[in-house]
């Protein structure tokens, strides 16, 4: 393993330990050239997968980028490291498993919308927004729709009644008291 800092190839392994999912083993290593420490991953991995994109190009399934797009999605969302890994291990190990050489980037995405939307339903849509290209503010009412009863409908009225906060439209500003 090559050292980051200066190149060196003779690093050397000081601890290895698996990883909190027990799915890597996780390796502190040491560069005896320049003393930087770094920490590797080793997983296993079952089969070489292809992604054929929308262009029509096919690249090498890519651990990293899947893992990178889910943690743009989950930027500031209050959300256990730990169930991030898990879920990209899961989506990764789907991929390999299944048997086909070739996924499309589509399959990848509605794997990830699927487990994004059982994770956190702000990085759901987030990442929801960016996959499918939204271009216009209907796009998100939609797909607010598909979540289900626990959120309400964009400009759907709750109750019937007035809100105790909100003026009358004819009556002046109520001014709130200030506090020291």
């Amino acid at each position: 393993m090559r050292c980051p800092y200066c190149g060196g190839s003779e690093t050397q392994v000081k601890d290895s330990r698996p990883s909190e999912d027990g799915a890597a083993i996780r390796r502190r290593r040491v560069c005896p050239d320049c003393a930087g420490r770094f920490t590797t991953f080793e997983r296993v991995q079952l089969r070489e997968v292809v992604v054929l994109k929308r262009s029509g190009k096919r690249v090498p399934f890519d651990r990293d980028k899947l893992q990178r797009s889910i943690d743009v999605a989950l930027r500031k969302r209050a959300v256990d490291p730990e169930r991030i890994e898990r879920l990209v291990s899961g989506i990764t190990r789907q991929l390999e498993s299944a048997g086909e050489p070739e996924v499309t980037s589509e399959a990848i995405g509605e794997l990830v919308m699927a487990g994004l939307k059982g994770l956190d339903d702000v990085a759901y849509v987030r990442f929801a927004s960016v996959y499918k290209n939204f271009r216009e503010a209907k796009d998100f009412e939609d797909l607010l729709g598909t979540l289900g009863d626990g959120l309400l409908a964009v400009g759907a009225e709750t109750d019937a009644s007035p809100d105790p906060e909100e003026p009358e439209p004819d009556a002046p500003p109520r001014r709130r008291a200030v506090r020291s």
